[in-house]
Order: structure tokens, then C-alpha cells, then sequence
């Protein structure tokens, strides 16, 4: 089952086909070695088990994030899941996708099963329906007035005690749907589970699939029948189904027999009214297995567990934000971070046109400099030089768009605008320099060699927001302003500042510049006026409410 993995770090882009157990790391001894000082001497295993790709993360100190979310344990990977270890991006990339289901209820075994609703061929006829959103509550002890009511409300504390046991204070989605089926198995004469859960975009998809039967296909494939998904769906209401096979309305259906489908439970999880995901049960031993009392003992395990699956999504949407939260500190100044979280500055997700300052800075002689020194040595560099980098960038309110190599790309005016944010990319870039010096004298009295910098700045429209693929959305601009931008880097040479003639425009009351001779950039079909900023004209401290005097 073939798969390989293209890893984005600070040594480039590269592709690794893995083998079936494979160790990433900061040490030699690891199948595929990080160069990334925050990653971990033995961080995170990739290995194929029973037919599906799982990363496994080894108590790291900075974890492993699959598409953003920190995992704990196992976690299975679909193609195109991207997983972040440190400063590192890994792209993992299979034909094969497999749900997992997790080890079975009796028997103890991992099964890999996979769901499917196919609508024109298993259907089921409707036998019997619970009303939606059946009376939890229990009755007071001076209106029980007979032993029937007395067995309700004692086997709903049963259900729920029994499931408290078994879960505990799991917090973890898909261990928690696990142990909820596991429950289920224990209580009613099932074979096989289905935990379905509604995503974004409206639709039902598998979490947890689990089978109760010792020695069980681990390929073994759940179909479900459509009919009894749809009225649990439109009705919120809890519903049995007959003997399929038995059913002269499907005498035809030989799949139905083949699948063996004898009876099948489907309950729903509800949430203030709001269904989020149903749960269904099925037998293929026993004739009509389930009974209308079943169906109601299922339903109470989904109330019990409807709170418990709740308050599990609750702690992951909150560990999700988290990250956010930790992503955008990364990514903007802290103000500026704030300001996007709490709300008061929106994001555009599909882009927008916005009036935007780019500043790009590489390091001069890069290429070079790493043939002759340690890859460690030369992270090591990189990694103390972007921290500096960026601290500036943030004083100025700047955003960080990327790191590629050993260039920085840096926004002025999204996603926050203000209207002197020319002025704030040409005063980063000077300080650049001046921090830059004192860090090559530090470095040369450490027998260091010194780093030299060159810096482009344009500015004008772009188009910025979140753009990329469904499972790697990043916070970016495009447009001809940034190629040229990018260009103008080039141009400029170890120690210069080169800006577009409509920069100096926006500070040549700020800045001195000189104009450089005209110049022919890749894209432009006329030369392009630029101009090297050589100082400020009035040299100032930057206010602490990041405001220039006028």
C-alpha cells in the first residue's frame, strides 16, 4: 500500500516514500531525520497497521498537530493530511483511506471496517418508532403508581451508571464513541456498531465503527440502509427496523442476504433539539433480535451519551481554538492577534482586495554559506536570526506571511490597515539592518562569520485572505505587487533597502532615498524606477501606542 510523505522544514522540500514502520526525528538514528531544533530527538512513528496508516506521537515536548489539531496517541491519516512537528510541515499523501474502528467489545481485536449507505440496494422496513426526544427525566417518587414506570426510571439510572463506569471522564472523541458502543454491546444483544456525526457541510460521516463478533474480517465492510438513516434524520426519532432478509419486498436483494442484516437499531443524538449525530446497532444472528423494550434502552444509552459526546466535541473545539489562537500569535503581532480573535477584525476566507505593503528580505550568500557549514549550525543560524526578524516586524504591526529559505515575507496592511503602513515596512527594514549589525558583531567576536541581508519593499492592491486546499488553508496575498516585490529583493544588494516608486512616494517626506538607475525585472516589459532608502530624515522613537508623530 504505497505512501510517502513531502516535508516542508528549514532545510526545503522533500520527498520520503515511507516504509511500513517508519520513526521521524531530530536524531541520526530515526528512519527520516528532522533537521528542526524543536522537534524532538524521537518524536512521532508513522507505521502501517492492518491496512491503514497511523502516526503515532512519542510524548514530544511540543506534540504533533494533525490538519491543526494536537494528538494524543494514535491517530489515523487520510491522504492529504498535513501534520506539523515543530517548524516542520509534513504532507502525507496514499491512495488508501481507511476508517479505523478500533479494537472489538469481546473480543479484543483492532477492526478496519468501512461504512457505507448505498440507497438502491439495502433498504429496511420501519417497524416501530420512539417519539423524538423521549422524557429522560424521572418521575417523583409520590407519582410512581405502578411497577412499570418504577422499571423505566430504574433502567435509565442503570444506563447511565453503566456508561459513567466505562467512560469516566474520556475526553477524547473517538475513544469516548468507543467505549460508548462497547457499553451498548454489553447491554443489548448486537453485533456491529455505527457511530455517525453530522460534519460542517451538513453530512452524516462514520467515527467509530465497532464489531462485537470474535474473529471478525478486519476488512469487513457496514452497510447501512438509507431509509432508516433518512426518518432518524428527518424525524429526530429513535427507529427498528424488521428481518430485511425476510422481507418479501426484498426477495431479490441478494446483497441484503449476503450482508446477513437481520435487525438493525438507529437512535439519535440530539443537543438541545438539534440532531449531531445518530447511533446504530445491528444483529445478523438472531431473527427480529431486537425488541420495542431494546429500541428504548438504546435510546436512553444515547441520551447518557449524547451529554458525554457533547462535552467531548466542546473540548476539542476549545483545543482546536487553542491552536488557533496560537497560530495567529505566530503569525501576527500580539495586538493585532487580540484584535482577529476576539472578533473586531474579520479574516476574509475566500480573499479580498486590500491596499497592502509587502516587505521580502533573504540572506546574501545563503547558498554558499550552507555548503560550507553543519546543517544543525546552519538551522541553528536561521532559527535566531527569524526570531529577531520577527520581533521587529510584530513592533511595527506587521504580519508574517512566510518564511521560504531564508526569506521573510512581511505584510503591511492586512489583514489590519493603517495609514501610514509604508512607513511602517521602510522603518522595519531599517531596523532590520541596525539589529543585524549588533548581532554580526556578536557573531564575529564568537569567530562567526557575519550575515548580510538584502530587503524589497512594495507596495499597492492585492488580493489577501485564506487561500490553499480545503486541509491546508494559510493566511496569504497574491497579485503582480508581490512578484514585484519579491523582485525588487533581488535587486537589491547586501546592506540595501530597494523600493518601488510608489513607496518612496508614500515616505519621501520620512526617509532619504537615492534613485538607483532604472530596473528590468522578470514580468515588467518597462523598467522599473526604484530607489535605495540610505535613512530617516527625522529620526524618532516609535510611540508605544505604535502611532507616528505627524
Amino acid at each position: 500500500m504505497p505512501a510517502r510523505i513531502t516535508i516542508i522544514g528549514p532545510e526545503g522540500r522533500q520527498e520520503v516514500e515511507l516504509k511500513p514502520h517508519n520513526t521521524l526525528g531530530r536524531h541520526p538514528n530515526n528512519t527520516i531525520q528532522l533537521l528542526d531544533r524543536i522537534v524532538s530527538k524521537e518524536h512521532l512513528h508513522i507505521s502501517l497497521v492492518q491496512g491503514a496508516w497511523v502516526a503515532k506521537d512519542l510524548g514530544s515536548l511540543n506534540g504533533t498537530c494533525v490538519n491543526g489539531e494536537r494528538i494524543t496517541g494514535e491517530r489515523a491519516l487520510n491522504n492529504a493530511d498535513e501534520i506539523t512537528l515543530g517548524s516542520t510541515r509534513i504532507v502525507f499523501q496514499s491512495d488508501t483511506t481507511a476508517v479505523p474502528s478500533g479494537h472489538s467489545g469481546d473480543a479484543g481485536t483492532k477492526s478496519m471496517s468501512r461504512v457505507t449507505m448505498t440507497p438502491g440496494m439495502v433498504e429496511s422496513h420501519i417497524r416501530t418508532k420512539l417519539a423524538p426526544l423521549q422524557d429522560i427525566s424521572f418521575m417523583p417518587e409520590r407519582l410512581v403508581t405502578d411497577v412499570e414506570a418504577l422499571r423505566r426510571d430504574y433502567e435509565k439510572l442503570r444506563v447511565s451508571y453503566e456508561l459513567q463506569r466505562a467512560i469516566g471522564v474520556e475526553l477524547d472523541v473517538d475513544k469516548l464513541l468507543a467505549k460508548i458502543l462497547d457499553t451498548a454491546f454489553q447491554l443489548l444483544a448486537a453485533d456491529r456498531g455505527v457511530v455517525l456525526l453530522v460534519e460542517d457541510d451538513g453530512s452524516l460521516r462514520p467515527r467509530c465503527v465497532r464489531t462485537k463478533r470474535a474473529g471478525a474480517a478486519t476488512s469487513e465492510e457496514v452497510v447501512l440502509s438509507t431509509t432508516i438513516i433518512e426518518s432518524v434524520r428527518r424525524d429526530k426519532a429513535a427507529v427498528l427496523s424488521s428481518d430485511a432478509s425476510m422481507d418479501s419486498r426484498f426477495s431479490g436483494a441478494h446483497s441484503i442476504i449476503m450482508q446477513g442484516i437481520r435487525s438493525t437499531m438507529a437512535v439519535p443524538l440530539l443537543q438541545a433539539g438539534e440532531l449531531f449525530g445518530i447511533m446504530v446497532l445491528d444483529s445478523q444472528i438472531a431473527t427480529n433480535a431486537f425488541t420495542e423494550k431494546d429500541l428504548q434502552l438504546f435510546q436512553n444509552v444515547a441520551n447518557q451519551a449524547a451529554i458525554a459526546i457533547q462535552n467531548g466535541l466542546f473540548a476539542k473545539k476549545l483545543e482546536k481554538e487553542a491552536v488557533t489562537r496560537e497560530r495567529f500569535q505566530r503569525l501576527l503581532s500580539p495586538a493585532i492577534a487580540d484584535q482577529v480573535l476576539s472578533g473586531r477584525v474579520e479574516i476574509a476566507k475566500g480573499g479580498e482586495l486590500r491596499d497592502t505593503t509587502v516587505l521580502f528580505t533573504d540572506i546574501r550568500g545563503f547558498t554558499s554559506m550552507s555548503e560550507s557549514a553543519r546543517p544543525q549550525d546552519i538551522v541553528n543560524m536561521l532559527n535566531e536570526y527569524f526570531e529577531q526578524m520577527v520581533e521587529i516586524v510584530f513592533k511595527y504591526e506587521g504580519t508574517l506571511d512566510k518564511f521560504v529559505g531564508d526569506e521573510i515575507m512581511a505584510l503591511y496592511g492586512s489583514p489590519v490597515a493603517h495609514a501610514d503602513d509604508a512607513y511602517r515596512a521602510v522603518k522595519t527594514a531599517l531596523e532590520m539592518l541596525r539589529v543585524l549589525a549588533e548581532w554580526n558583531r556578536k557573531r564575529m567576536s564568537e569567530g562567526e562569520i557575519p550575515i548580510q541581508i538584502g530587503v524589497g519593499i512594495n507596495c499597492g492592491e492585492v488580493v489577501a485572505g485564506y487561500l490553499g486546499s480545503s486541509r491546508a488553508l494559510e493566511y496569504t496575498v497574491i497579485g503582480d505587487v508581490v512578484n514585484t516585490g519579491a523582485r525588487l529583493c533581488s535587486v537589491a544588494k547586501a546592506g540595501e533597502i530597494v523600493v518601488s516608486e510608489a513607496v518612496y512616494l508614500r515616505v519621501r517626506d520620512d526617509f532619504e532615498a537615492v534613485e538607483l538607475p532604472a530596473a528590468q525585472v522578470k514580468g515588467k516589459s518597462a523598467a522599473l524606477k526604484i530607489y535605495r532608502v540610505v535613512g530617516e530624515r527625522h529620526p524618532h522613537a516609535y510611540a508605544d501606542e505604535h502611532t507616528r508623530p505627524s
